[in-house]
């Protein structure tokens, strides 16, 4: 069964630091981006950022840009990202989600499959 988990959330005060995880199981991610995609209750889903298959290309949304940092591992299956300086305006359900492309990514949730539960970001004091 094709599966992804996230973890690593939490509450944190403004300016900490997370780190997401989001691990597969059941397939390889060696052939799929993966893109990491949060909603706050209210607003529409939002594309953080994304990483290609290999992880030679990367996206971020502006929001975020200069303060999260994704990366893969793909000998332990895992794409991380590593989230720092944060701000109450990051708290959110952030989830984690497959796209079968070789080389590059997006943050078009639309072209993502295969999703995973989520894990819940809070950010306050």
């Amino acid at each position: 069964q094709l599966q992804l988990v996230e973890s690593g959330g939490g509450l944190v005060q403004p300016g900490g630091s997370l780190r997401l995880s989001c691990a597969a199981s059941g397939f390889t991610l060696d052939y799929y981006a993966i893109g990491w995609f949060r909603q706050a209750p209210g607003k529409e889903r939002e594309g953080v950022s994304c990483i290609s298959s290999r992880g030679g290309s990367t996206n971020y949304a502006d929001s975020v840009k200069g303060r999260f940092t994704i990366s893969r591992d793909n000998a332990k299956n895992t794409v991380y990202l590593q989230m720092n300086s944060l701000r109450p305006e990051d708290t959110a359900l952030y989830h984690c989600a497959s796209a079968r492309t070789i080389g590059w990514c997006t943050v078009d949730n639309t072209a993502y499959d295969y999703w995973g539960q989520g894990t819940q970001v809070t950010v306050s004091s």
